[in-house]
């Protein structure tokens, strides 16, 4: 989706090694850790009681020491928090992802044409006082359309919008290569941020370190990576969704029985938490908390490297999935909450369709297209993530495959080690991973180009953009994309969704809900997300 070859390391991981699509974030170096002045108690900070003056606290399981640049960010602590600093022209539902105005005064009703104008809202401004501009929204899309710039929100944009306009100061014009009606959805992806701010000289480094400045309902008032970031209501927000909590701290806690225990019990000290254990949902219910789940497209994913034998062969790769007991996996790991993969799309998303090629539970036909593919003997490490979830599913993995004949070995490591080794080109595998697109919204069309593509760094890692199957593919992905009509369009994903599914170069295993726990009592209009993090802008006390 981006062409990262040019960049360092450490920029080419931003929006993978420390997003919650991949799980825990590891350790980030000591240049990150000084936008903070130290770490925060991570006490609750106001009760929890209710009233105007209460601080919610809520934990996130994953960790907060990733960007928060919103071009660049897949983390899922920041972008979940950015949703409540900044604004898009449009911004979606976190449930529907139905978008409605936000920054602008309305969502546009033609999108036959090339044209989206939008006015801007009346006296908005950003938490420093200053108003929000057309020339903030034309410098933020300059930069994602930047040729010389690589962002990660490039790839959202790029294929479609040509540039943006300034018509006045509170008029903007995006100008489209051709119509593409999917693409108001995505404007939730490019935030609005102060040009006074961030054309400065370092400022995007800052931006990437912790520093948020935004227009939207709350404004941050720390940002302590290790431990915490805490928030305000913005007295100067006069948008859609108004903050109904004084003061918010968010902790991040990635291990799992920590987190549990900070919401557990009478002296629980948050009112909110994601990424609940499965093991934990019937003691979390049975103290009085709300549990609910969110079905999407995340997921335990393979890649291969295809360029170390046998993996170079589609045979073997699709033999290694047929091998894997995936009701069991279901049963045992994710106690009920998931499905076997059936599409690279999970079964909610608007363009699914069950692929010609599902990877049923199936040892004697893996065995069978082993032998095909001339394979014995085969000993395989998998490089492994070691997010909680994942971490339970492995074992699975290596029970089948020593089932078949495969001697299997488990290598789960921080996120850091798995990249690292990656970005180095370092010989592996087998990657085993998490992966959720559904940060960036329900768009089949955006869900497969991140992962697919010439450019892409998924792609680099298995070192199959070369293969001829695979430009075939990208050109297919293409066509698609420019694809006018609806119907026809959903057909052409489908159809190379198939193509995806038959050679399992980076492929789905299971599906999974994410879980999230709040205490009823305390906290209303809360919606379970089937991807990570929360958002708080349709809450409030109880």
């Amino acid at each position: 989706m981006r062409d990262v070859t040019d960049l360092p390391a450490p920029h080419r991981r931003s929006f993978l090694k420390y997003t919650g699509a991949l799980g825990a974030a590891a350790a980030l170096s000591s240049s990150l850790a000084a936008c903070s002045s130290g770490p925060q108690s991570t006490n609750d900070t106001g009760g929890g009681k209710g009233g105007k003056d209460a601080a919610l606290t809520a934990v996130i399981g994953y960790g907060n020491d990733g960007s928060w640049d919103p071009t660049q960010t897949a983390s899922a602590f920041s972008m979940a928090a950015n949703q409540h600093i900044y604004e898009g022209l449009l911004d979606t539902d976190p449930i529907s992802r139905e978008p409605y105005a936000a920054l602008a005064t309305e969502v546009p009703s033609d999108l036959t044409g090339t044209s989206w104008k939008f006015t801007l809202r009346s006296g908005a401004t950003f938490h420093d006082g200053k108003p929000v501009t057309a020339d903030d929204v034309v410098f933020v899309f300059d930069r994602i359309l930047d040729p010389k710039t690589q962002t990660l929100a490039k790839g959202f944009f790029e294929s479609w919008l040509k540039e943006a306009r300034r018509i006045d100061a509170s008029t903007v014009e995006l100008v489209l290569k051709f119509p593409f009606p999917d693409g108001l959805s995505r404007l939730t992806l490019a935030k609005i941020m102060p040009r006074h701010v961030f054309s400065r000289p370092g400022a995007w480094d800052d931006a990437i370190k912790g520093k948020a400045i935004g227009s939207g309902p709350y404004r941050q008032t720390a940002h302590h990576p290790k431990s915490n970031t805490t928030f305000e209501a913005f007295a100067g927000y006069n948008g859609p969704r108004p903050p109904a909590f004084k003061r918010m701290n968010w902790l991040t806690i990635v291990d799992a029985a920590p987190r549990v225990a900070k919401i557990s019990g009478a002296s629980a000290g948050a009112q909110i938490a994601d990424n609940i254990p499965y093991a934990n949902i019937e003691q979390l219910k049975k103290g009085g908390m709300s549990v609910q789940g969110g079905a999407g497209m995340n997921n335990l994913f393979l890649m291969f490297n295809t360029r170390h034998k046998p993996f170079d062969d589609v045979r073997v790769r699709q033999a290694l999935h047929y091998a894997i007991d995936t009701g069991k996996m279901v049963e045992v790991a994710l106690r009920g909450h998931g499905k076997p993969s059936s599409s690279f799309l999970n079964e909610g998303n608007p363009a699914y369709r069950a692929a010609k090629t599902v990877y049923a539970y199936d040892p004697e036909k893996a065995k069978k297209l082993l032998k095909a593919a001339g394979v014995s003997g085969l000993r395989i490490d998998i490089l492994a993530v070691n997010v909680s979830w994942i971490v339970d599913c492995l074992p699975t993995i290596k029970a089948s495959w020593d089932a078949i004949g495969v001697e299997t070995t488990l290598s789960p490591q921080e996120t850091t080690a798995v990249f690292t080794k990656m970005d180095q080109k370092q010989d592996y595998q087998v990657v085993a991973a998490a992966s959720n697109p559904n940060q960036f919204g329900l768009d089949a069309d955006l869900i497969m180009h991140y992962n697919y593509g010439p450019q892409n760094l998924w792609m680099q890692y298995a070192r199959w953009a070369g293969d001829p199957v695979a430009r075939q593919l990208f050109k297919d992905m293409d066509r698609a994309t420019r694809e006018p009509d609806a119907d026809r369009k959903k057909a052409m994903i489908q159809d190379y969704v198939d193509v995806v599914a038959e050679q399992a170069v980076l492929y789905p295993v299971v599906h999974n809900e994410l879980m999230t726990a709040w205490d009823p009592g305390k906290l209303s209009g809360i919606r379970a997300q089937p991807y990570p993090g929360i958002n708080l802008l349709q809450a409030k006390w109880a």
